[in-house]
């Protein structure tokens, strides 16, 4: 049980220009479950500047970063780590006496994922979007040593870019094109959007591939998860890289390593 709170109560917040409850609920969970005096609370501001200003000044151990301050606050902080430098994109700062270090750990849990359901860095992968969480996982493709890529975009400018940043090919269809791992990188499938129903890729594609990879979190079983799933390829869900990455930031804030069971319970809670 955590203890009650106090002046010494350490806080964790997030920001982000839509704020939700799901990290609120993740690290506040473990928190309780591990017994530590820590309170995670979210925010949104109009002032970025001013609000790492606060992160510093407050001594505020932990923040989490998303939409539309990723790259923003790259600026605002004193050390980068690879992981966020190979993206130009920051999710998680930590605060040290004041000095702050930021790092991205989408591109950290996907390339845990990637080693930990042994995917072979000879096989060619195919990613499917080129925003700001495909430029993370393509990213963090590359960094294991995948060298050989396509990159799948409606808008021809960023994936393009996004391909040839890392040596990769563009093209605008899947087209013809089969590979042994296949990832959604898109909101194709996501619960409440437009294309919920819809499978990021066609039977063909996915008959073909070994791993099938998706990104979408909501629902973790989303339409291409079962496709692949009765095709007979194994699987990696937007749930694990969502759990995966909070985890890696209640580790840096805490310096505690949930269990991954305890990791799995916070992330079910979290997205519940």
């Amino acid at each position: 049980m955590r203890p009650p709170l106090s002046k010494d109560t350490r806080l964790c917040i997030s920001l982000s220009g839509r704020p939700s409850n799901i990290g609120t609920r993740f690290h506040n969970h473990l928190y309780d479950v591990l017994g530590l005096d820590f309170i995670y609370k979210a925010f949104t501001t109009t002032d970025i500047v001013a609000a790492i200003g606060g992160v510093r000044a407050l001594g505020i151990r932990g923040c989490s970063v998303s939409m539309p301050f990723k790259e923003d606050v790259l600026a605002l902080v004193d050390e980068i780590e690879p992981s966020a430098r190979a993206i130009e994109s920051v999710n998680t700062i930590v605060n040290d006496g004041g000095r702050l270090t930021a790092s991205n750990t989408d591109y950290l849990a996907v390339q845990r994922l990637i080693a930990q359901y042994g995917l072979d860095t000879d096989h060619p992968v195919l990613i499917r979007g080129s925003g700001g969480m495909a430029k993370a996982v393509a990213s963090a493709f590359s960094g294991a040593g995948f060298t050989t890529g396509f990159i799948v975009a409606r808008n021809a400018e960023t994936g393009a870019a996004l391909a040839d940043r890392l040596g990769y090919e563009y093209r605008p269809e899947v087209g013809s094109l089969t590979v042994p791992i296949i990832v959604n990188v898109t909101p194709i499938g996501m619960s409440g959007g437009p294309e919920e129903d819809d499978v990021a890729f066609d039977e063909r594609t996915i008959a073909a591939a070994r791993t099938v990879f998706d990104v979408v979190a909501l629902p973790s079983e989303t339409p291409l998860i079962k496709a692949a799933r009765a095709a007979g390829a194994q699987v990696v869900t937007g749930a694990e890289v969502i759990a995966l990455q909070a985890a890696e930031q209640f580790e840096r804030y805490t310096g505690v390593r949930p269990s991954p069971d305890q990791v799995a319970e916070a992330s079910a809670l979290s997205r519940a």
